[in-house]
C-alpha cells in the first residue's frame, strides 16, 4: 500500500512541475481579469490571506465584466436553467419506435433534471463558476457526486488544485486533485467508511482537531480491471486517497465513470491544458490597463491643472481656494501671469481605449449578443437569420463543451442515480439492449441548428402546394411521408414523447376511423338498397 501511495505522490509531483509555465500565465490573467484568483496558483494554501484586496493591478473593468457576460452566454446557450437542454434516446433508433421505451427515456430525462436542479444539488451556481474559469483560464472542471442524503451534489473544482493527463486518444482519463482537510474532518470520513487507514492523524486528532492536512485524490484507469469482480478491481477507474504527510494511503476504491469532467476552450498543439478568451485577449487587456492609467493621470491634470508662473514669487501667497483673490496674477495690461500646463487629447485617448475594448468584447463573445439589442427594428426573418448566423459562430465552441464536459457529466450523473435506485424501471426491450443510450442536446444553440431542417421542409411544402394549385395535380404531395415528418418535427421542437401517440395507438385510431367510415357508407347506402329490394319484391 505504501508503494501505491509513493507512486501516486511521485506522479503528482511530476504533473505539478510540468505546468509551472501555465501557472505563471494564469496568474497574469487573474491579476487583470479575475482578481479573486490572484496569487493563488503559485502560493501554498497556508500562504493565502483570505479576504485580502487583490485588484491593485486592475485599472479597467472591461475584461472582468466581459468574463461575467461570457459565462452568462455559455450558460444560456448550453445549459439554460429554465428549460430542458438535452434528451436521452436509445442508441438503436428502432427502439425509439417502441412507445414504452420512448416514455422511459422521457421519465428518466425528467428525473435527471429534477435531481440536477434540486436546491441542495447546487448545480447552477457551480456551472457558472465552471464557465468563469473556462473564460479566464481555458480549463475548468466540475465534480458531480452523490449527496449524503440522496440525489446529486456538484462542486466546481479550482484549477489550482487539480492536475490531469490524457490517454493515447487525447481524452482526459487521469486526474490528481489536492485538497485540505482538518484532522476532525479526516476522522469523520473514517467514521463514514470513506477512509480506511488514517495513520498518525488519529493520535493527535483530539488535541489538535483543526490541524490541516494535504490530501491527494488520484483517479486513473485500472490496469487490473476485471468486469467480473465485485470489489474495487471491478471498477474501470481506480480511486486513491493519499495523505501527503507520510505518504499514507487513506483508502482505495473505484468509479464506473470518470468523476471529473474537464472542460477546455481551445488547445494548442501538444498542449494538455486549454487556452481561454482572456489569454487570447491578454495583450489588449494589458494595453487597455495602461491606457486607463494614462487617462486617469490626464483627467486629474485637467480637473486639478498644473500651473505655470513667472519666477517672481507670486506663488508664495497664491491660493487655490474657491472664491479666493490672488493679487499679481495678471500684469497691468490684464495679461495672465499664471497659465495651465497643456494636457493631451482625451478624445483621442478615449478612441484608442474603445478600440481595445472592442477586441476584448469580441473575445468574450459579448458583441455577438448585442446585435438584437442595438437593432430592435429588425423583422422576424432578420431576427431568425441573425440567430442562425450567431449559432454558426458559436457552434465550434459549444460543440467542444458538449462532447468533452457535458457528455461525461451526464454519464456520471446517470451512474450515480442508477446506483441509488431512483431511476424508473427499464422496459424489457431496453434491458435486452443493455440500456445503451445517447444524448441529444436541446439547448437553444442545438435547436437553432436543427431548425434549418424544419424550415427546409416548410419551404419545400409551400413550393409543392403552389405547384398543385397551379396544375391541379395533387400527386406531388405523395412525395411526403407525413408520419415520419411530423414525428421528426416533434423532436426538433422538443415535444415530450408523452404528448404524442405511439404507433399502436395511431393504428388503432385509424382502424376506428376506417370502421366508422364503412358504417357510414352502409347507412348512406341503406335507402337505395331498400328501394331496390322493394322494386324486386313487386
Amino acid at each position: 500500500m505504501d508503494n501505491i501511495a509513493q507512486e501516486i505522490v511521485k506522479r503528482y509531483e511530476r504533473l505539478k512541475g510540468d505546468r509551472g509555465t501555465w501557472e505563471e500565465h494564469w496568474e497574469e490573467v487573474a491579476d487583470r481579469v479575475l482578481p479573486r484568483y490572484s496569487d493563488t496558483f503559485q502560493t501554498p494554501d497556508t500562504g493565502i490571506t483570505r479576504g485580502e484586496k487583490r485588484t491593485e493591478k486592475m485599472f479597467d473593468s472591461t475584461a472582468a465584466l466581459g468574463l461575467e457576460r461570457f459565462a452568462a452566454v455559455m450558460e444560456s446557450m448550453l445549459v439554460p436553467r429554465n428549460q430542458k437542454w438535452h434528451r436521452l434516446t436509445a442508441s438503436d433508433p428502432s427502439l425509439m419506435r417502441n412507445h414504452k421505451v420512448k416514455l422511459w427515456f422521457e421519465e428518466a430525462n425528467n428525473s435527471l433534471f429534477r435531481y440536477r436542479y434540486s436546491p441542495r444539488a447546487n448545480y447552477a451556481s457551480q456551472m457558472h463558476e465552471v464557465f468563469i474559469g473556462l473564460g479566464a483560464f481555458g480549463t475548468s472542471c466540475i465534480f458531480p457526486d452523490a449527496h449524503d442524503d440522496g440525489g446529486l451534489r456538484y462542486q466546481a473544482i479550482n484549477l489550482r488544485s487539480i492536475y490531469f493527463d490524457l490517454n493515447h486518444q487525447g481524452i482526459v482519463d487521469t486526474s490528481y486533485r489536492k485538497f485540505t482537510l482538518t484532522a476532525r474532518q479526516i476522522m469523520q470520513r473514517k467514521k463514514n467508511g470513506r477512509f480506511e487507514n488514517v495513520g498518525d492523524v488519529e493520535k493527535g486528532a483530539r488535541e489538535t482537531p483543526d490541524k490541516k492536512y494535504e490530501i491527494i485524490h488520484c483517479v486513473k484507469p485500472r490496469s487490473d480491471y476485471s468486469a467480473a469482480r465485485a470489489d474495487a478491481r471491478g471498477k474501470r477507474w481506480g480511486s486513491y486517497y493519499v495523505l501527503l504527510e507520510g505518504h499514507v494511503l487513506l483508502s482505495e476504491g473505484g468509479f464506473d465513470t470518470f468523476p471529473y469532467p474537464i472542460s477546455r476552450y481551445v488547445t494548442g498543439p501538444g498542449e494538455i491544458y486549454g487556452r481561454s478568451p482572456a489569454m487570447m485577449a491578454l495583450p489588449a487587456i494589458k494595453v487597455l490597463n495602461e491606457q486607463k492609467k494614462t487617462m486617469l493621470k490626464q483627467g486629474h491634470r485637467i480637473v486639478d491643472p498644473v500651473l505655470l508662473t513667472h519666477d517672481d514669487g507670486i506663488l508664495d501667497t497664491f491660493s487655490m481656494r474657491p472664491g479666493a483673490m490672488n493679487s499679481g496674477g495678471v500684469n497691468s495690461s490684464g495679461q495672465r501671469l499664471v497659465h495651465e500646463l497643456p494636457t493631451g487629447n482625451l478624445a483621442a485617448g478615449q478612441e484608442l481605449m474603445d478600440m481595445e475594448r472592442q477586441v476584448i468584447n469580441d473575445a468574450f463573445l459579448v458583441t455577438l449578443f448585442q446585435i438584437l439589442v442595438e437593432t430592435p427594428a429588425m423583422t422576424a426573418t432578420e431576427v431568425l437569420e441573425r440567430t442562425r448566423e450567431k449559432g454558426m459562430l458559436l457552434a465550434p465552441t459549444m460543440g467542444r463543451q458538449q462532447s468533452e464536459m457535458l457528455g461525461p457529466m451526464i454519464e456520471r450523473e446517470l451512474d450515480l442515480l442508477m446506483k441509488q435506485n431512483v431511476m424508473p424501471e427499464m422496459p424489457q426491450a431496453l434491458i435486452e439492449a443493455e440500456g445503451e443510450y445517447e444524448v441529444q442536446y436541446d439547448s437553444p444553440l442545438s435547436r437553432s441548428q436543427r431548425a434549418e431542417e424544419a424550415g427546409g421542409w416548410l419551404r419545400t411544402l409551400e413550393a409543392a402546394i403552389a405547384y398543385a394549385n397551379t396544375t391541379k395535380d395533387i400527386s406531388v404531395l405523395d412525395n411526403f411521408n407525413a408520419d415520419v415528418i411530423y414525428r421528426n418535427l416533434a423532436e426538433i421542437n422538443a415535444v415530450p414523447p408523452s404528448w404524442m401517440n405511439g404507433e399502436d395507438a395511431i393504428k388503432s385510431l385509424r382502424r376506428g376511423r376506417a370502421q366508422q367510415a364503412q358504417v357510414q357508407q352502409m347507412v348512406d347506402a341503406a335507402p337505395a338498397a331498400a328501394g331496390i329490394m322493394k322494386q324486386l319484391g313487386s
